[in-house]
């Protein structure tokens, strides 16, 4: 069976899994297309799916023995009764990855009856994603922070990402400088407002750091979240990137690249019930993250944004695009639910209080 991306026969998978410690068998593939970084495949035999295989993209994770080591100390840790396991399946000589010609893969053990969602209009899904996003810093809060390592040095570091939006924009080409106009002026207008951020107050934590709502799996039966996946940003940062991140995809239903400004809002139902699912964890955040919560709901649209218009400026190097102006796209629609998250700021504050304070 060949696949749609050519790069990647069934006949190269197959060898590649050679290197695993799996029993031989005649496996089918299927290309998994919702990440931006990797390339991704659900691995069957005629018994159903049995692993999912995943090269990791070098070129943005460049230190790969750092990135599996923070991830294979996580997952030992990422277990419980309400937080499913996912599994590394080791190498014929016992490492965590393999890494050739071919490049560097992993395989790990894939969860039956689960699926992911884009996005919702479920309250019951934006509660399970705070649940399970809480359950998943629980796990982790005791872990030596000094034993992970930056996977991606300055990853939601402001001062940094501005400054590889301000050389992108003195080297980019004055058409893409005037067609992104709209999108530099807004993001040159936010910078200014949140570089006023303190962080002095707050704690470092394990985060996952990118817990968009596709980044959760969910059970299939029950709709209950199960744990998250796309594990490659493991590292210490402040509890509100977590918290932003997934607030800017579960309170907007719009895709990422949405086009229409209309369609993109902030849903206040799913932001409370979201709020909700985390506070059932109980109190294990301090007066000063859930300070920062609000705050973290339009700083992280709006970095992810930042780097979208970089990339666009830079001619599309680090993000898969399928359209040439999809990072623009991207951007805008980033930016303007961080505007919107702003606008909504005294109605999260008022949430989060109440919420935590029951």
């Amino acid at each position: 069976m060949e696949l749609n991306n050519s790069q990647y026969t069934s006949g190269k998978l197959q060898k590649i899994l050679r290197y695993f410690a799996i029993d031989n068998d005649e496996f089918q593939f299927q290309a998994l297309s919702a990440g931006y970084i990797n390339d991704t495949f659900l691995v069957s035999n005629v018994g159903g799916p049995l692993y999912i295989l995943q090269r990791i993209n070098h070129l943005v994770f460049k230190n790969t023995d750092v990135l599996m080591a923070n991830m294979s100390k996580a997952l030992n840790r990422l277990i419980s009764e309400d937080y499913m396991a996912i599994h590394l399946i080791p190498t014929r000589e016992g490492d965590n990855f393999t890494k050739g010609i071919e490049g560097y893969w992993r395989l790990m053990s894939y969860i039956p009856h689960s699926t992911t969602f884009n996005n919702s209009t479920q309250n019951q899904v934006a509660f399970e994603a705070g649940r399970v996003i809480g359950k998943f810093h629980l796990l982790l809060q005791n872990q030596d922070l000094a034993e992970y390592r930056d996977i991606i040095t300055n990853f939601h570091d402001l001062a940094h990402r501005e400054k590889e939006f301000k050389e992108a924009l003195s080297m980019a080409k004055q058409s893409k400088s005037e067609s992104a106009e709209k999108a530099i002026d807004f993001a040159n207008r936010t910078l200014t407002k949140l570089n006023e951020i303190n962080t002095n107050q707050l704690p470092f934590r394990i985060c996952h750091n990118d817990t968009k709502l596709n980044n959760i799996l969910f059970s299939t039966s029950t709709g209950k979240a199960l744990c998250l996946i796309d594990l490659d940003t493991i590292m210490k940062g402040y509890f509100f990137y977590d918290f932003g991140d997934a607030v800017r995809t579960i309170a907007n239903t719009a895709p990422e690249d949405e086009q229409d400004h209309g369609k993109i809002i902030f849903d206040k139902n799913l932001f409370s019930a979201f709020v909700n699912g985390l506070a059932s964890n109980g109190s294990f955040l301090s007066q000063e993250e859930l300070r920062s919560l609000p705050l973290g709901a339009v700083f992280m649209p709006f970095i992810h944004g930042l780097r979208a218009l970089t990339d666009y400026l830079n001619d599309n190097r680090y993000y898969k695009v399928t359209y040439e102006n999809q990072n623009l796209d991207r951007c805008l629609s980033l930016f303007d639910f961080a505007q919107k998250a702003q606008n909504n700021m005294p109605f999260m504050e008022k949430v989060i209080q109440d919420s935590f304070s029951n």
